[in-house]
């Protein structure tokens, strides 16, 4: 196996050459064996949207190189349409607030960032997953932003299903409403309705549902992200706090 040699403060490991993951995710793989399942892609695309903003930001801000930080959107991007997801090893079910998710993500953004500059994966002197693609931010705010876009996004699909649900009983309160049918109740014949009238109930109870779940979607737009690991925002620049939702805002839509 082509490998090359990666070090944390527990040592070194042989990282497959051609993997954009490195040394963080493949301990995180093997700490959390739980599930076998793979990262959900709306995880993976959200991350990487965290990921961009914080590029941009760092870069307007003035911390990150406008060199760097466009290799990061480049490979951010990259990921947002798809691209790499079979590099994020971590188990979804892992310790921690997402840690090793994190980590994975960094490393495969840097790792691909790298090659557009014409690099090696794992030259982290040129581009570092925690001090370039990680900076300003903190797993406790850049996972949980995450989580909050990609159920968003989930949540708006979950809707244009249930508006056609609403519509579709809708419509067959109306075809249905002369057709008499007996009502049950406890497993036996109770009263007549009409089935139009049951179809109708139907459409009464997405409509409320429709609703109640629009409204807490609302609530997902509020993020945690610039204020890193406790909610004091120490350890990031002030000005890219107050940049980075705005640049993620326009990312997400």
């Amino acid at each position: 196996m082509n490998a090359r040699v990666e070090k944390d403060s527990l040592g070194t490991r042989d990282v497959p050459q051609a993997a954009y993951y490195g040394i963080h995710a493949l301990r995180g793989q093997e700490n959390f064996p739980i599930t076998g399942l793979p990262m959900p892609s709306s995880l993976i695309a959200a991350i990487a949207m965290v990921k961009k903003a914080a590029a941009q930001a760092n870069r307007d801000a003035s911390r990150l190189d406008s060199r760097l930080a466009d290799a990061i959107v480049k490979a951010s991007d990259e990921v947002i349409n798809g691209q790499f997801h079979d590099q994020f090893i971590v188990d979804p079910i892992q310790g921690g607030a997402g840690t090793s998710f994190n980590m994975n993500a960094n490393e495969v953004i840097a790792n691909r960032a790298l090659e557009i500059l014409g690099q090696e994966k794992g030259s982290y002197h040129t581009i570092s997953p925690l001090d370039h693609v990680n900076m300003g931010q903190s797993t406790n705010d850049a996972v949980p932003t995450a989580v909050h876009i990609a159920a968003a996004n989930e949540l708006a699909l979950l809707l244009e299903e249930m508006t056609r649900l609403h519509a579709a009983f809708g419509d067959c309160s109306k075809r249905f409403d002369g057709m008499i049918k007996m009502g049950r109740t406890h497993l036996q014949d109770a009263v007549p309705i009409r089935l139009g009238q049951e179809f109708h109930a139907y459409q009464q109870v997405t409509g409320r549902d429709i609703k109640r779940i629009s409204d807490e979607r609302e609530g997902l737009f509020a993020v945690n992200l610039g204020a890193t690991a406790v909610g004091t925002g120490l350890n990031a620049d002030v000005k890219y706090v107050q940049l980075v939702v705005h640049h993620l805002s326009k990312i997400s839509g």
